[in-house]
């Protein structure tokens, strides 16, 4: 006598990880990645710092995502990433209160580089983004897709709320701001219970599941079922290989990516920051200024869920040319608004933009688990976030230095259009990793 396994009566634990996550994720990150450009100048006033400055914390935030990704992705392969999340959200949490109380810049660093940058470094990208590489595999650009889609659209909530609610908080000679970061800061830290619930240690094969809720398949009563072999053979079966991180770093697919990543990181990590002080300078209200970076953020939706989508669907050996219509974006916005420098020009480079990032954000990601696996994927991507790191920081400095000393941010957009137009070709030359047989039999990483 035979049963079948029933485990698909009910929905996947996966997706209740990935709106989990997509969640937690879009309000951490969308307060620390955009809502930063709206308080940008209110802080910047009250601390007496220049842009190129205040542009220091938030780039301390990316530096220190270098040093610790590597340690945070073999941490994650090594015991799993549920309490690598739980500290994270928990260090994050506290920055964003401390920020209520700062009076000096170098408290302003600590707080917001220091332990909201190092929070959600540590916390919400690469552990959580092993989760999802772990449980998903046929459907990993689908999980991704709606992940990155969620942080967008709650981007958009976080930008619209905070100019009102700065507004509301403000009493007297007291900014807004303080008490809008302590806010944050305490819906941060209420979602450690679901943090502990719906980020599980362990890969799915463990709870007697396969990835993307796949069938088991028949077995007689009373069987032991050896889930391990079965989740390789489910791999196998989507031809997937399991490198190890030194494989993979041996391979010339892995840099030819890391180059790509790295001019994302260059144009997005400088673009985010600005944009909000950007958009004041050329005459507009605060309020339309929030207004343009949601339609902006909105435009990351559709490109990162259909591109989550169409990457499921797109062969292995074609997956890079995503990378090439992304960056391809990017270059037709910096153009335009180089070329007509007026609103209906900056209208086209924030749409632009913002299919461009929202489309390399979860390419990277799936491109890497794509073509390296789930054995070492923490550790690869570690790495790939140590390199970017440097870039990341340096970014938003050389926006400010540029503004500072030109009074503009065009001679920022030419140097972003360049590497973007470079970005094009590169992602061209990707293709599938090759490793000697020997390599493959590599147990030891």
């Amino acid at each position: 006598m035979s049963v079948k396994k029933k485990s698909r009566s009910r929905i996947f634990f996966g997706w209740w990880s990935v709106s989990f996550i997509g969640l937690i994720s879009g309000v951490g990150h969308g307060f620390n990645t955009y809502g930063i450009s709206v308080l940008f100048l209110p802080i910047s006033a009250e601390l007496g710092l220049n842009r190129a400055a205040t542009s220091w914390a938030p780039g301390i935030g990316r530096l220190e995502g270098g040093f610790t990704s590597p340690l945070v992705g073999w941490l994650s392969d090594k015991f799993g990433p549920r309490w690598i999340v739980v500290f994270g959200i928990l260090v994050a949490g506290a920055g964003m209160i401390i920020m209520n109380f700062i009076t000096e810049a170098w408290q302003y660093y600590i707080a917001w580089g220091a332990l909201i940058g190092l929070g959600l470094n540590i916390g919400l990208t690469v552990a959580v983004d092993k989760t999802i590489n772990d449980w998903f595999m046929r459907r990993r650009g689908l999980a991704q897709g709606i992940k990155f889609a969620a942080i967008s659209i709650l981007g958009i909530i976080v930008v619209q709320v905070i100019t009102p609610l700065m507004k509301i908080f403000q009493q007297g000679e007291i900014p807004g701001w303080r008490f809008t970061c302590f806010l944050f800061g305490i819906i941060i830290l209420a979602s450690i219970p679901l943090a502990y619930v719906f980020v599980r240690p362990h890969r799915p094969e463990h709870y007697g599941m396969l990835p993307d809720g796949a069938d088991i398949g028949e077995r007689k009563e009373g069987e032991e079922v050896d889930m391990e072999s079965r989740g390789a053979g489910y791999a196998s079966s989507y031809e997937e290989i399991e490198y190890t991180f030194r494989q993979a770093i041996k391979t010339a697919t892995f840099w030819l990516l890391l180059a790509t990543f790295s001019v994302h990181n260059i144009v997005s990590g400088g673009f985010n920051l600005h944009i909000h002080p950007f958009l004041t300078d050329a005459g507009l209200t605060e309020e339309t200024a929030s207004a343009m970076m949601g339609f902006m953020i909105f435009f990351t939706v559709p490109s990162r869920f259909f591109g989550g989508l169409v990457a499921d669907r797109v062969p292995k050996n074609r997956i890079q040319y995503l990378l090439t219509v992304a960056f391809l974006f990017q270059v037709i916005g910096l153009s335009t608004y180089l070329a007509f420098q007026n609103i209906p020009a900056a209208y086209v480079l924030l749409a632009c933009h913002g299919l461009s990032s929202g489309a390399v954000t979860p390419l990277v990601i799936i491109v890497l688990g794509r073509y390296f696996g789930r054995k070492a994927f923490g550790s690869i991507l570690g790495t790939t976030v140590a390199v970017l790191s440097p870039l990341g920081m340096l970014a938003p400095v050389f926006y400010g230095w540029v503004f500072d000393t030109t009074h503009s941010y065009n001679n920022a957009f030419i140097t972003g259009l360049v590497l973007a137009v470079m970005a094009v070709v590169v992602s061209c030359l990707v293709r599938i990793p090759k490793l000697p047989a020997e390599e493959r039999k590599e147990l030891d990483w």
